[in-house]
C-alpha cells in the first residue's frame, strides 16, 4: 500500500542537482518529479538530472511545464523561442501549431522529458483573466479545439506525453487559482459547449493525460473545487467525454488547492475523487513527502481512499512513466519564422522617432510564468525597466511596453499622462489587451522571446 502511496506523488524539489532525498524516494518507488525553471541551468544539465532520475526509478515520470511562449522552464533562463498559444491561434494554421508542439516535444525528449504539462486549452473569454491571457489560443471554442487537438498531435508525435489543463476549464477566472480560489458561475450547457469543447477535442487526438483544476464551478459541484469533486473527475471527465489516461493535478501547494486543508489532506481528497497523478508543488521536502504519504496509508485503512481507487491510479502513473520515449531526430530544430508572428499582431505603429526610447513596464508576474526574460530585453534589445512609483525617462519619444496594459491601474495612469505629457508616445502591450484597445497602439499577444524578436523587427522597420 505504501509502494502504491508513492507511486501517485510528484514532487518538485530545490535546484539543478537530485538531492538525496528525491533519489532515495525514487528508489523506493516514488512515481516522478516535476521540474521548474530553477532546475534548469542548461540542457546539458537537465539531462544529466534526467539521466540520475531514471536510474533510481526506470519508471519515473519527469515532467515539466513547457507551453512553447511566455510559460517556459527549459527556456527559463532566455525565454521561449516559440511563439505561444494565443499568437499561433491568432495565425490559425493548424499545421504551424502541431510544427510547433512537435519541436517542442523533440527538445524535451532529447533532455529524457516524458510528461510536458502542456498545452493550455482554456479558452480565455474574460479578457481580466490574471492567469491565462496569452496562454490561451484564443476565445472561441471552434478555435482553441482545432489548434489544442493539433499540438497534442505534434507533441505526442515525439513520444511525449501531453497534458490537457486546466479541466474542466480556467478561461473564465478573474482569480489566480496560485494564490485563492476562483468561482466559475456558468450553467452546465454554456461549460459544455465552451469550455469542454477543446477537451473533447484533444481527447479525441489521443491526449495521455489531463490537468485538474483548482476552481468551484457551483453549477457542476456547489460543494467541490474540481481537483476534489468526484462528480468532474469520474461523471464528467471519465463518464461523459470517455478519457481513459492519467488524471494529474495541478500542484496542490496552490492556495485554491491546500489553503484551507494542508497538502496531505488535499492529496487524499484528490485521490478519492479520482486524479492519478499528484503535482505536490516547487519546493517539497523529504518530512512533507512522508506526510502525505501518511495520510494516504491512513485514508486506505480507515476506509475513506478505497485500496482499488490508490492501486488504479499507481498502475496508471507507472505505465506513463514506463513508455519509451524516443530519442529526437532533431528534425524540427529550426527557428520558427518571425512573419507569421508579426502578422498576427493587432494594431499599427505610429510614426517612430529615430531616437526613440524602448521603456518595458514591470508589473507583478504571475507564478505560472515566474522570472524568464520577456519583451525586447529578452533579445538584448536596449531598454528602460520602470516598475510601480518609478518616473518615466526622458526621450524624444516613448515605446511604452507593458503586458495586459488595462488590468494595471498603475500602469493605465501611466499611459494616460504619457500621452498627454509626452506627444508621440507609442504604446505596446504584450499580454492579452483590453477588447477596445485604449491601452495598446499595438497588441502581440505575446511577451516571448521570439515574439519579442518579432516586435523589435517592427520596430525597427526591417521588415514589413
Amino acid at each position: 500500500m505504501r509502494d502504491d502511496a508513492a507511486a501517485v506523488l510528484m514532487p518538485g524539489f530545490v535546484g539543478t542537482v537530485l538531492p538525496g532525498w528525491v533519489r532515495d524516494r525514487l528508489r523506493a518507488g516514488l512515481g516522478g518529479v516535476c521540474l521548474f525553471g530553477d532546475n534548469v541551468r542548461d540542457t546539458d544539465q537537465v539531462a544529466q538530472l534526467t539521466a540520475e532520475i531514471r536510474a533510481a526509478n526506470p519508471a519515473a515520470v519527469v515532467s515539466i511545464d513547457e507551453e512553447g511562449g511566455d510559460v517556459t522552464r527549459l527556456h527559463y533562463a532566455t525565454g521561449s523561442p516559440f511563439p505561444g498559444n494565443a499568437v499561433l491561434g491568432r495565425i490559425d494554421d493548424e499545421a504551424a501549431t502541431e510544427r510547433v508542439a512537435r519541436a517542442v516535444g523533440a527538445q524535451l525528449a532529447a533532455v529524457g522529458i516524458n510528461l510536458d504539462l502542456a498545452p493550455d486549452v482554456d479558452i480565455n473569454s474574460n479578457p481580466d483573466n490574471p492567469v491565462i491571457g496569452v496562454r490561451s489560443f484564443g476565445a472561441a471554442p471552434g478555435l482553441v479545439a482545432r489548434h489544442a487537438a493539433a499540438w497534442v498531435r505534434g507533441l505526442q508525435s515525439t513520444g511525449v506525453a501531453a497534458c490537457l489543463k486546466h479541466f474542466p476549464g480556467h478561461g473564465d477566472t478573474s482569480a489566480d487559482s496560485h494564490l485563492a480560489l476562483p468561482v466559475v458561475d456558468a450553467p452546465v450547457e454554456v461549460l459544455r459547449e465552451r469550455e469542454l469543447a477543446p477537451f473533447r477535442a484533444a481527447i479525441a487526438a489521443g491526449a495521455r493525460t489531463v490537468m485538474t483544476s483548482h476552481i468551484l464551478l457551483p453549477q457542476l459541484d456547489a460543494d467541490e473545487p474540481a481537483t476534489f469533486s468526484r462528480r468532474i473527475l469520474e461523471g464528467l471527465l471519465r463518464d461523459e467525454l470517455g478519457f481513459d489516461g492519467v488524471i494529474v493535478t495541478d500542484a496542490l501547494d496552490m492556495v485554491g488547492a491546500s489553503g484551507e486543508h494542508g497538502i496531505p489532506e488535499a492529496a487524499v481528497r484528490a485521490l478519492v475523487a479520482g486524479a492519478d497523478l499528484l503535482c505536490i508543488g516547487t519546493d517539497n521536502s523529504d518530512e512533507e513527502l512522508a506526510s502525505i504519504e501518511d495520510a494516504i496509508v491512513d485514508a486506505v485503512a480507515d476506509g475513506r481512499l478505497p485500496a482499488e481507487r490508490l492501486a488504479r491510479a499507481a498502475t496508471r502513473v507507472r505505465e506513463l512513466g514506463a513508455a519509451p520515449v524516443p530519442p529526437a531526430d532533431g528534425a524540427d530544430d529550426v527557428p520558427f519564422d518571425t512573419a507569421p508572428t508579426r502578422g498576427a499582431f493587432d494594431g499599427e505603429l505610429p510614426a517612430l522617432h529615430p531616437d526613440r526610447l524602448l521603456v518595458q513596464l514591470e508589473t507583478t508576474r504571475n507564478i505560472a510564468i515566474g522570472v524568464a526574460p520577456w519583451g525586447p530585453a529578452a533579445v538584448g534589445a536596449p531598454v528602460r525597466h520602470v516598475a510601480e512609483g518609478e518616473p518615466l525617462p526622458e526621450a524624444d519619444q516613448l515605446v511604452l511596453i507593458g503586458k495586459d496594459n488595462h488590468r494595471h491601474a498603475w500602469v493605465r495612469e501611466l499611459i494616460d499622462r504619457a500621452r498627454t505629457e509626452r506627444p508621440g508616445t507609442v504604446v505596446v502591450d504584450m499580454g492579452w489587451p483590453a477588447p477596445d484597445r485604449r491601452y495598446s497602439d499595438l497588441a502581440t499577444f505575446g511577451a516571448s522571446r521570439h515574439v519579442a524578436e518579432a516586435l523589435v523587427q517592427a520596430l525597427d522597420g526591417s521588415v514589413r
